[in-house]
């Protein structure tokens, strides 16, 4: 008797690689726009001696690095995920 995987038994990968895609595709573009206006906002602060303007701003432009680094990572997760999944 021999086993095989089926590997037909659960559609919608290339579905779910599309929509995965496309949300964090829009991540990256909102972590990128944040990341401009944060570090605008952060020079300007800076200049005009509002230094409690300028942490919240350091602080916003961290985070949104953060977000498109883990957009980034998510992508490849996901991809490494599939790649895997049709070799099991």
């Amino acid at each position: 008797m021999n086993v095989f995987p089926n590997f037909g038994g659960v559609g919608g990968a290339g579905e779910l690689r599309l929509i995965v895609g496309a949300l964090l595709t829009f991540v990256l573009i909102i972590a990128v726009l944040m990341l401009i206006v944060c570090a605008i906002v952060w020079a300007i602060a800076s200049a005009n001696g509002n230094y409690h303007a300028a942490t919240k701003a350091r602080t916003g432009l961290f985070v949104a690095i953060g977000a498109a680094a883990l957009a980034g990572a998510g992508v490849a997760w996901l991809n490494f995920l599939l790649g895997v999944g049709t070799r099991l």
